[in-house]
């Protein structure tokens, strides 16, 4: 089953359910996820889907902070429980340990001794993490391992 359809089934069930959050959440996610297939001629990769998934789930991440900042608590609580409600479609996480492996491994294959190869670190490793990873926890990650910081 494809993820749009997953999320039209969910969404599916959220309605009947008369759940509120859940359905517009989706309905939104769904859009989404549409709008990226008609962009792109056909059905998305894996790949797109989870950096499309890992984008709507940052989006409400940014807003809720923002709302917070605004004093609008209510609202940040919805924004979220929408990210929650995204991120159950993704992949779990890396644990650290796991990251770290890679990191060394890619390090060592990279043959990098500074952070001017984070680049060409970076490569190596978020093609393996196959988005179980969030970029900027990896970019941490990798600059701490060549700085030794």
């Amino acid at each position: 089953m494809s993820l749009i359809d997953r999320v039209r089934d969910d969404r599916l069930a959220a309605r009947k359910a008369r759940a509120e959050l859940p359905v517009s959440a989706l309905g939104g996610l769904l859009a989404a996820l549409q709008e990226a297939e008609v962009a792109n001629r056909g059905a998305l990769a894996e790949a797109d889907e989870i950096a499309l998934l890992r984008r709507e789930r940052k989006r409400r991440d940014e807003a809720a902070a923002s709302f917070r900042e605004g004093g609008r608590e209510d609202d940040a609580l919805r924004e979220e429980e929408e990210a929650r409600l995204i991120g159950a479609y993704l992949p779990a996480e890396l644990d650290r340990d796991a990251l770290v492996a890679l990191v060394d491994t890619a390090i060592a294959e990279a043959g990098a001794t500074s952070a001017r190869e984070l680049g060409a670190v970076m490569k190596l490793v978020m093609a393996r993490t196959e988005g179980r990873a969030d970029g900027r926890a990896v970019s941490a990650l990798v600059r701490e391992r060549l700085t030794g910081e």
